[in-house]
This record gives structure tokens, sequence and C-alpha cells, in this order.
């Protein structure tokens, strides 16, 4: 309760939230004598959103919604005067000049278009907004193919950071999941989005529990028009390479098949809209598999005469898909205006998806691979309030339900489970029967309120605060699916059915036509304190708050800010890691562990940015930061009953002190207007990362070594980012490129234990990390009218690290060489969307799109040999030749694997209506 209690009064003072909106401000002056028009009245036309200008002429509207606004200027006596275009943007003003004419005609309006390149003065870090215009227009189908495109992105790492670092938010609530924080629990489909804000490094005190980056999404709300769109879209694999994308038709059509539809629009007018959005897709991939075995087969290749191997197969040998996904959304938005101060939004998003990742040793048995399912259902409550013209607050309630699951079967004991021994034995590298027996089971639910006050004290002082408080129910179950009859004498008793005779020596007997079978099996899950699984329930507590200032003067823009974040594990740890579970001398009190109640986390995190404006078309800004972030949650609470196992480097251990990670940057950045027509953005960034997780080796009193995640590695990263964009009438085109180094001691934190078990040196200097991607480089051209368009996206990516590894003769072997000491081929790819809308009958367009992945088939290299660094080869010796057995297969066959690919050309045809 004293805890509790201490964390109340804090939150009393300040708070954390991250804004869906964004501030218009200006000036009004008379054309003719340049002076200021005070009590000039500016509105964002159809919308209630408006303010007066002051003694200066200046003005300032809060609380926009990102979306594109015309904002007119209207005095008497004066000519009204129309901007066209105004984008609003996410925690951005947007500054607005209006010079009204003196008129005698009433009524009269003056339009003037808004520049489409806006001066960034109050940016003071790397954020890049993409509007739903700019995504209607690019090759991409979801939000995560966005953000890729962006300078500073390298798959889903931002800046050098791992892939864990990023937070991910739908209208300011957090989709990242609580486990690995590398799933988003949610996500909405394009069709429905109005802006998405992508921060790749610094990032103001009103973001938290991330170290490399933020994405937020903000969706669309709906109007008094009437919108709807449907589209039907069908497609396939077209590859030249069908030697290694075996299996591919190009005559089939509907390979891919993806449905979407989409309605909005006004229930009240003025008063109540909706939104409501629907996508369903089934991709059965470019990887195949052929059923040739099936899990109850079995096969021996032990002898080295091929006249004693023996391999059942009774699959029927038809090609099946072998990374295919299915994937169902929908999404629904209701908006209450209650008043022009008053608005309340209430959304639900249900997500589904069902998929199976390609495994090259399973290709000749692909019923024994377990698949991937995952199921959220999420919803959110919004109010916004404008006190008065200079403040007003957000307040959010959400609550999602994400669900988790890898297996074969959902049932750990369905029937259709077989005993291990099938698949046989020998040499063969692919698997002859058998099935994958791990099974997990993991549901996240999580409950948040926020609560964001933004405070327009006055012209050059915005504070905010908010505060961010979640609790979330975490319940994973993970087993190994193991034999009722284990250890007993039946476990491993075959069966064997057939026709028997002697040979000729009659000591020799042959069967004909066996069956083998091993009839003692049951499926058995075992109880906790088994290493076979790891079973808890945790309902750790978040919160967090914030205050911060935005100065804005006629020069400089200073953002200051600090954040509190709290975190209560809510579980225990051993106060002996040489006796964790108890499970030795249990009589000897001085080696037994009590349970403690793990520690709550406390962490302050300052942040600084400034801009400062060199003229009329320049911007320097600079940015400094603290940035924390909670290891996965996976790392608190793994192997919750402290179990060790039999063997030495077996068991890995949560720990419920880790401290939050940290990360300290540095970024520097120019931006400059060229012309109206284009601009330039320059940035250079440093980072420091400390107390990264890894999993540190400890010793039992009976010599056991095992793992306990802690704080201990570093890193560091470094980098430039240039990117340029040009618009002119119809044509758009933009390039940007990143320079990047990133180093570490380890890639993940199982890295240095891993290496222990293994007895490999420990790496004791600075390396390249796996996605340490030097040059990045993405050009994007496109052309596009109301009846017809196309936009080209080119991407370049310089090789990432691997591990080459020499054969055993070099003389290299015996020396201790590091992971990531070779660099990988390059990759590039172009991806291409077109539409053309071919007919309009009563105000309703038909469209035809295309749609192409990687255009020009580019056989791109995503992992390659330790040996020769290079995909789908190998260093073939004759002992290699000589040693395999298998009649169903060749050596060749184990190393060609067309999953070290990237997907071949994919080519998606649409037909859509819209109104």
């Amino acid at each position: 309760m004293k805890r509790w209690g201490l964390l109340f009064l804090f939150f009393i003072h300040a708070a954390l939230f991250s804004q869906t909106t964004g501030k218009i401000s200006g000036v009004v002056m008379d054309r003719e004598t340049g002076t200021p028009l005070a009590g000039a009245n500016v509105i964002i036309a159809g919308t209630q959103m408006g303010a007066a200008a002051d003694l200066k002429g200046e003005f300032y509207i809060l609380n926009v919604p990102p979306g594109s606004y015309t904002v007119e200027a209207r005095m008497i006596g004066f000519s009204t005067t129309q901007i066209e275009g105004v984008r609003g943007f996410l925690n951005r003003t947007i500054p607005l000049e209006f010079e009204l004419t003196s008129t005698v005609i009433e009524g009269q309006v003056v339009v003037v278009k808004a520049d489409k390149f806006v001066m960034k003065k109050d940016q003071t870090s790397s954020i890049r907004n993409v509007s739903s215009r700019d995504i209607e227009l690019l090759p991409a189908e979801s939000v995560t193919q966005v953000v890729r495109m962006q300078p500073g992105v390298v798959g889903d790492h931002f800046r050098g950071g791992r892939d864990n670092e990023v937070a991910y938010l739908i209208d300011g609530v957090s989709i990242t999941d609580a486990f690995n924080n590398t799933e988003r629990t949610s996500s909405i489909n394009p069709e429905v989005v109005e802006d998405v804000e992508v921060i790749t490094g610094t990032f103001n005190a009103e973001y938290g529990d991330a170290m490399s980056g933020v994405v937020n999404v903000v969706t669309k709300s709906g109007s008094n028009r009437l919108h709807g769109s449907a589209s039907a879209n069908v497609g396939n694999y077209l590859t030249s390479n069908g030697d290694i994308f075996w299996g591919l038709d190009n005559a089939e059509f509907d390979r891919i098949q993806d449905y979407k539809g989409a309605i909005s629009g006004p229930v009240v007018k003025d008063k109540l809209f909706f939104v409501v959005n629907g996508r369903y897709e089934n991709n059965l991939g470019h990887l195949n598999a052929l059923r040739y075995f099936n899990a109850d087969d079995y096969s021996n290749f032990d002898s080295q005469f091929e006249n004693q191997w023996y391999s059942e197969h009774t699959g029927d040998s038809t090609i099946v898909p072998f990374n295919w996904r299915k994937y169902s959304s929908g999404f629904g938005k209701l908006t209450y205006i209650l008043s022009p101060s008053v608005k309340l939004s209430s959304s639900v998003t249900f997500n589904k998806s069902d998929g199976l990742n390609y495994s090259h040793s399973q290709m000749f048995n692909p019923d024994g691979r377990q698949t991937w399912h995952n199921k959220t259902l999420m919803g959110s409550l919004n109010l916004n309030h404008m006190l008065s013209r200079a403040a007003f607050y957000d307040f959010k309630l959400s609550y999602s339900d994400y669900q988790r699951g890898d297996y074969l079967y959902e049932d750990p004991l369905d029937s259709r489970y077989v005993n291990d021994n099938y698949g046989g034995s020998g040499s063969t590298y692919f698997s002859t029967g058998g099935q994958n027996k791990g099974h997990t089971i993991r549901e996240e639910k999580k409950i948040n309120a926020k609560l964001d006050f933004t405070w327009q004290v006055n012209k050059n002082h915005s504070i905010k605060t908010g505060f961010d408080v979640s609790q979330i129910n975490l319940d994973q179950e993970y087993h190994t699916i193991r034999n009722a009859y284990e250890g007993t004498g039946l476990e491993n008793e075959m069966v064997i059915e057939g026709d028997f005779f002697y040979a000729d020596d009659s000591t020799t007997i042959y069967i004909i036509n066996p069956d083998i079978t091993y009839p003692f099996y049951e499926p058995k899950i075992f109880p906790n304190s088994s290493t076979h699984t790891d079973q808890f329930v945790r309902k750790p507590i978040e919160a967090a708050c914030y205050i911060q200032d935005k100065m804005e003067f006629d020069m400089m823009v200073v953002n200051l800010g600090i954040r509190f974040d709290y975190f209560d594990p809510r579980t225990v740890y051993p106060s002996n890691y040489r006796n964790p579970g108890n499970q030795t001398d249990p009589e000897n009190p001085d080696r037994r562990s009590i349970y403690i109640d793990a520690d709550p986390q406390y962490q302050i995190s300052p942040r600084l940015g400034l801009s400062y404006s060199l003229g009329n078309t320049a911007l320097l800004r600079f940015a400094y930061g603290h940035f924390l972030q909670l290891p996965p949650l996976n790392f608190y609470y793994q192997n919750s009953e402290f179990v060790i196992g039999a063997t030495d480097y077996e068991s890995r251990m949560g720990n419920a002190q880790l401290k939050p990670q940290k990360t300290i940057q540095y970024e520097v950045g120019l931006f400059q207007q060229l012309s109206s027509l284009m601009n330039l953005e320059v940035a250079v960034w440093y980072k420091d990362i400390y107390d990264l997780v890894t999993a540190k080796v400890y010793t039992t009193y009976n010599q056991r070594r095992y793992g306990v995640y802690t704080n201990k590695e570093y890193g560091n990263a470094r980098g430039l980012e240039i990117k340029y964009d040009f618009r002119m009438n119809n044509i758009i085109a933009g390039a940007n490129y990143t320079l990047s180094y990133t180093k570490g001691v380890a890639d993940n934190p199982n890295t240095t234990f891993d290496r222990a078990g293994n007895e490999q040196d420990p790496v004791n200097k600075l390396i390249p990390m796996s996605w340490d991607q030097r040059h990045t480089f993405n050009l994007s051209l496109g052309y596009n009218n109301r009846k017809y368009g196309v936009t080209a996206l080119m991407y370049y990516n310089s090789g990432q690290p691997y591990t080459w590894s020499p054969i055993p003769q070099s003389p290299l072997r015996a020396i201790n060489l590091f992971p990531n000491n070779q660099v990988r081929p390059t990759k590039y790819s172009v991806d291409l969307n077109a539409y053309f809308n071919f007919a309009s009958f009563k105000g309703i367009q038909m469209k035809l799109t295309l749609l192409v992945y990687n255009l020009f088939d580019t056989l791109n290299e995503n992992s390659v040999s330790g040996e020769t660094g290079r995909a789908y080869t190998a260093i073939v010796q004759e002992t290699d030749l000589s040693g395999y057995r298998s009649t169903f297969s060749t050596f060749e066959d184990t190393y060609q694997n067309p999953g070290m690919y990237a997907a071949p050309r994919q080519v998606k045809l649409g037909l859509g209506v819209a109104f």
C-alpha cells in the first residue's frame, strides 16, 4: 500500500501519453500595409475548430487531428482568404501566414494553395510522417512495409538497435507484445490509416518503453460524406527460377487471394460518424514441400550397406504449400461530437492469423511441422475535451486480449500425436517421419488508462503532462509433449508385421513389405517442476508519467522534458543462485534458497531537443536523451519454478531483478528547403546502448551450469541519413540513404551463453552485429493523376554480416574466429504499384490495380552457407557424399535450400469499386 501511495502522489503532479493531434498557428496581416489584423477569425473549414487573432495578429488552433484541411481567415472589410491542402501532422506545429486584402465586394474569396513542403520549424529530431494519400500510392499493403521504407530502418531494426527496441502504437495505444517485444498484437489495414508517424531516433518525453524508435498510427474518423470501397485481388509468384522455387505453377492465378472492404460516413450529420473496414487474405506462399512421408513412417539408414536400408513412405507424394499464411481483420470506429469542445470516440479491432514457416529439413514430412496462430481483440474509448482555446485533455481507456499459439495440434494430449521413434535413424538430413512436439499457448491481456493534458500557456510555451498505467495479465504455457510410457520397457517396443523368410544360410531373416509400428504411445505433459514444462501466470504493473515544455520562439524551438517510469514484476527470485530450486542438499539450510519479492524498478530519463531556423528555408536541429525500455517479460519469468536440467547448459532462468535497458542518443540534423518543389534532410547520430540482457552462467552446488538473464552487454551505433523529396503536380520522387555502423558483443541475449555451452571463447571485443547493414538506399518515383498512375520503389541493401567457418582441413579452423566476420552479398529489388480508373457511374468509380513485388525476379540471399558465403551452395567433399544415406534424396538436396532466398516475383491484380 505504501508503494502505491507514493506512486499515486507522483501522478497527481505529472503524467504519459502519446498525442494524436497537432497544432496550426500563424499570423493574419493586411496585405497593403503589413499591419496585424487583430480580431480576424481563422477557422478550419468543415469543422468547429478555430481561433481569433490577438493584438499582434497571431493565432493558434490546438488539438488538430492529422489530415488535409482548408483553413480560412475572415475579417469585415477584407476579402476572405483560404489556404487549401494544409496538412496537419502528429505533434507538429504547422505555420500559416494570411495576407488579407481590403475590399468593398462582400463575399469575395481568395484561394491559395498550401506549400507542398512546410518548414519543420518545431521538429527537433528525425520524424517522418506518411499520409493516407502517400500510403495509397506506394507499393505497400501494410504499415510495416511503409515503416521499412524510412531512412534509419533496416528490417525491424531502428538505427542499429535490436528488433525489440521499438514501440508501436495505434491511436496512442501500445500494440507491442510484452512477452518478446517483437510482435505487434494488433494491426489495421492501410485503408483506415490517416497518418503514420515514424521516429527513428530521439523522441520527446511523452514517448516511452522504447530505445530505438516509435511508430504511431492514427486512424480515420469519418465525415459527413459517405465513402466506401471494395476490392478483390488475386495473384501468384511468377518466377523464371522454377528450379529453385519448385512446385509453382505460372498458370495459377489465385495462389494469393486478398479481399478488402471499407465504408465510412455519418450516422447523424455533424454529430456521429463511423468507419468500418475488413480484410481477408489467403497466401499459399512461394515455398513447397513434398508429402513423401507421413508422421508414423519409419526409416532406418544405420547400415553402411545400401541393401540393408529400410524406408517406409506412405505419403501421397503431393506438392503442398509450406510457408502459407491466412489473415483476417476487422476494424470499427465511432466518433461522437457531443459539443464543439467535447469529442468521444471508440474503436474495436479484431485480428486473426495462422501460418506455417518453412523448414527445409521437413520438406518431405510436411504434416509433422507445427503451425503458428495469433488472435487479438482490442477495444478503446477516447474522450477529447477542449477546456478552453488554450487547453485540452485526452483520456484513453483500452483493453486488449492477445493470444499466441505454436503447436501441431491445439490439444497437447491429442491422440494424433505419435511415438518419437517414428522417423527412424541414420545419417539422412531430412525428416522421414515424426512430429514437432513443442507446444506453446500464451495469452496476454492488458488494461491501460492514459491521460494527457496540453496547455498553451502563451505564444512561447506549451506544457504537456500525462500518465499511463497498465495492468498486464500474462498466461504462458509451454510443454514438450512426452510419452506416458517413457522410462518403461514398452516405450521403445517395436512391432514388425509382414512376410518372413530365411536366406540360404538359414540364419538371416528377410521381411517382405514390413510394417513397423510403435504401439505404446500416449501423449503426456509434465508438471511445472519438469524441464519439459514452463507454465506461469503473472500480473505485472507498468506506469509512467512525464512533463514537457515546448518553447517556440521566432528563430528557435526547444523541447525540454523529463520522464519517470515504474515497473513492478510482482514475482519472486531465489536468494541463492547456486541452488535456486532447492534441488540439492535439502537438509543443509546454508545452501537453500528463500524466495524474495522482486523490487519495483524506478527510472528517470531527461530529454532535450532544439531547432534553430537559418533563414526561411533551412533548419538546424540537435537532440539528446536517455531512453529506457523494459526487457521482454519472458526474461523476467522464464523457468518460473527454477528447475535445473540434468546436463550442463541445458537450462535458462528468468530474473525478476532485471533493470531496464538504456540507450543514450545524440543527433544533429539539417533540413533545407531547396525550392518550393523539393527539400533535403540530413542527420548524423550516435548512440550508446547499456544494460542489454544476456544469459550469465551460474554453477550449482552439484556442478551443473545454467544461465540466468541479467543486464550486462554493451553496444553502440552511429550513422548518417540523407532524405530527398520532390513533388511537382502529379510527379513525386524521393530518395533516402543510410550509412550505419552497429557494434556489440552479442546479437541476442543467448549468444554468450550458447558460445560457452559450445566451448567457444567469449567475445571480448565489439564486433559487427548480424543486422549491421552498411549501406541502405531507397528510391521512389511516381506519376499519379485522377485517371491513372504508377509508383515504383527501388531498394538497395549492402550485405549483412554472417559467420564464416573454414572447412576442417583449413589451418584457420584452429583460430578463434569471432561471429559475424564476413559479409553476405548485396540485395536489391524493385516494387511497382499501378492503377487505372476505367469507368464511373452515378458516383461509383471502377478501378483496376496492379501490384508487383520484386519486379525483376531478383534472387536475393537472406541467408548463406557458413563455408561459401552464398546461398544454395556448399563445399562438398568425398566424405560428405559417401557418408550420406538416403533412398529418396541426394546430398545436394540438403544444402540447396530455397528458403535461403527472398521471395521471387509476386504479382497481384485487383478489381475495385469506390464511392
